[in-house]
């Protein structure tokens, strides 16, 4: 909930000052707010449901897996462009505002969730190849391992999650290198900030790194399910707190606090930016 809150001050910081929502970097940065506090909600009350055995109707639990599967693909994908923004910023100086308008940063994003929906399309389909019409109607609890009906749904799923995983290694690791490049052949004040650029994108790949990782554990626990089923819950419980909620606790530390033009509007607002502080 504190980080709920965080993120609630972020987004409304974002909105108040015009220099945000027309640069790529923070819009980028606000999308990743949207999507971790959306996916932070959500798994909180999936989570409890799941402690409870709460059971729904299944086509229920698919309009909600869709949404769930699509932000959390959003959040590793995004975090991959605003590296690509750095790298465009500190590598190619001249073209970053040809390529990182508004108006491309808009493209973008749609072309964000176009990639992002890839995985969710490829599992549904799966599922909806393989279940019969009578399963629709059963009540079950609500998760992805729901719609795993055979081997196959499960080497389906990893396949596509190491692709992306992949994907997004390489962009990342050729974003470090070329901009490492540039940072030392650069001199002066263009030095300090593309170290910063480059200090930028390494934590970025910090935290890319722990949301891949979550695109592993599925397959760590199909095998430990087999094992035992109490190891299961723990470590399906562990993969949670350590993969899902802490990368997405680090955005606002990352970007919103340690940024220091986003930290200073914030100081500019008292009470969640409903009384701006005159300084």
């Amino acid at each position: 909930m504190i980080f709920l809150c965080i993120n609630f001050l972020l987004i409304v910081t974002f909105f108040r000052k015009e220099c945000f929502y027309t640069t790529a970097r923070y819009i980028l940065f606000a999308v990743t707010l949207l999507s971790d506090s959306f996916i932070l909600l959500t798994s909180n009350i999936l989570l409890i449901m799941n402690h409870f055995n709460f059971t729904i109707q299944v086509w229920l639990c698919i309009i909600i897996s869709v949404v769930v599967l699509l932000y959390v693909i959003v959040t590793p994908v995004t975090l991959t462009a605003m590296t690509l923004e750095r790298f465009v910023a500190i590598c190619m100086p001249l073209r970053h505002a040809e390529l990182c308008s508004t108006r491309s940063t808009i493209h973008c994003i749609l072309i964000i969730h176009g990639l992002s929906s890839v995985p969710c399309i490829v599992i549904l389909s799966a599922f909806f190849a393989s279940a019969s019409l009578s399963v629709y109607k059963q009540y079950k609890v609500c998760s992805v391992e729901m719609f795993m009906l055979y081997r196959w749904h499960d080497h389906l799923r990893s396949a596509v999650s190491q692709f992306y995983f992949l994907i997004m290694c390489i962009i990342i690791l050729f974003s470090y290198v070329k901009i490492m490049k540039v940072a030392k052949a650069a001199s002066g004040e263009n030095k300090k900030s593309t170290w910063k650029g480059l200090r930028t994108v390494i934590l970025h790949g910090f935290q890319l790194l722990l949301c891949l990782i979550q695109l592993w554990c599925p397959i760590l626990e199909a095998a430990v399910f087999q094992i035992d089923l109490i190891l299961f819950i723990n470590v399906r419980y562990f993969n949670y707190i350590l993969f899902n909620v802490t990368p997405k606790c680090l955005s606002p530390l990352i970007y919103g606090l340690r940024d220091e033009t986003f930290f200073h509007a914030l100081k500019n607002y008292r009470l969640f930016g409903l009384w701006k502080i005159n300084i």
